[in-house]
């Protein structure tokens, strides 16, 4: 069971590693901690910064929950870089080339987009199940190849069209366009609600169905869960293809709330950002939120570092520092809860007395 400690002490740890470890490295550059917080901070509240955070929050949360599914497995699916662009460019080519009815034409851009995930995570799962291939190695492979397919289908000769001097895909039409929720100055992705809503169902999959707990299961000891009749195969291959489907989402709330085309100079590495944001969310979809919030609150006030003289890159060494922190202040309270329990036992054998004392009292 666990115990109240494990739940609340290590958040605590965390924040305050981090804050002691990220105040060192501003003391460090010359800078005052406590003007560099607040002017960050600050930042939060000018323009659309609030509003730029939650859409990026949102991005980072669709990756985290793609990577945190092939964690439950014990897959490092570090390929959701490749399955999010692969994916992104089959969607926006597939809903540039049709126009359909407002609601179908949105339905089919993301049925496109998750099946074109789950389609390049297909071939890191298959060699992992059929040949044993580390899913860490196919799947950098697989990043650096996507490069070259995004080049090659956004090429003039192929699907992409010359727009200045940047390369991307016929634009979409506004029936395939997710409307945005004004806010203040700026406007929230209206997808926003499509990802909380992927959340609960990765909630309720892991919580709430057979599948979840199988998964969990396979996750925590093939071998227990071979046992009892589960496929460790089988659930390897699905939680792959969950995985790369959900990481196929990653650029769609960009693709259909604002860019509305897929170009050659898109956005990058929100692949990698979602392996550090599912491990500050400890592949819980509410820590996942909160981490991916935290996330783009970091990269969206970086920025405001340099009007109090502090390298902006001070803010990538406070990302670092915070995952450092989350991942040290649960090994410590594991380690405590471990040996809490080891105690308990003991005197529970001893009968409530040191185990190494006899009944006449000698050692």
């Amino acid at each position: 069971m666990t115990s109240w400690r494990t739940k609340v002490l290590p958040p605590l740890l965390a924040i305050v590693f981090s804050v002691l470890i990220c105040s060192i490295a501003l003391l460090i550059s010359g800078a005052d901690p406590l003007q560099a917080y607040g002017t960050m901070i600050g930042q939060l509240f000018k323009g659309t910064t609030a509003v730029d955070t939650v859409n990026l929050a949102t991005v980072y949360y669709l990756s985290g929950l793609a990577v945190a599914i092939g964690f439950q497995m014990n897959l490092f699916n570090i390929g959701v870089e490749g399955q999010y662009r692969f994916a992104a460019v089959i969607a926006a080519i597939a809903g540039g080339a049709v126009v359909l009815p407002p609601v179908i034409h949105v339905v089919f851009i993301i049925l496109v987009a998750l099946l074109a995930g789950a389609l390049y995570a297909a071939v890191p799962a298959i060699l992992k199940v059929t040949r044993g291939v580390s899913e860490v190695i196919s799947t950098i492979m697989l990043n650096a190849i996507v490069g070259g397919i995004v080049a090659f289908l956004i090429n003039p000769d192929q699907f992409g069209v010359l727009t200045g001097n940047n390369l991307k895909t016929e634009e979409i039409a506004p029936s395939g366009r997710v409307p945005n929720i004004p806010l203040g100055d700026g406007e929230l992705f209206g997808f926003v609600i499509i990802a909380a809503a992927i959340g609960f169902a990765y909630w309720f999959m892991l919580n709430r169905t057979r599948f979840g707990f199988e998964l969990r299961a396979s996750g925590e000891s093939t071998t227990a869960a071979a046992a009892g009749g589960v496929n460790a195969k089988k659930m390897t291959l699905i939680a792959m293809l969950l995985s790369g489907a959900v990481a196929g989402l990653v650029a769609i709330p960009e693709l259909v709330g604002r860019d509305f085309t897929y170009a050659i100079t898109s956005t990058q590495g929100y692949g990698f950002t979602g392996i550090a944001v599912a491990l500050l969310g400890r592949n819980h979809p509410g820590g996942i939120a909160l981490g991916a919030l935290l996330w783009a609150f970091l990269d969206k006030s970086a920025v405001s570092l340099e009007q109090v003289d502090v390298p902006k890159e001070i803010a990538t060494i406070m990302q670092g520092a915070i995952v450092l922190s989350v991942v040290v202040a649960y090994e410590i309270v594991k380690r405590a809860d471990l040996a809490a329990a080891q105690r308990r036992v003991g005197r529970a054998l001893s009968g409530g007395r040191p185990a190494s004392v006899s009944e006449g009292g000698a050692v």
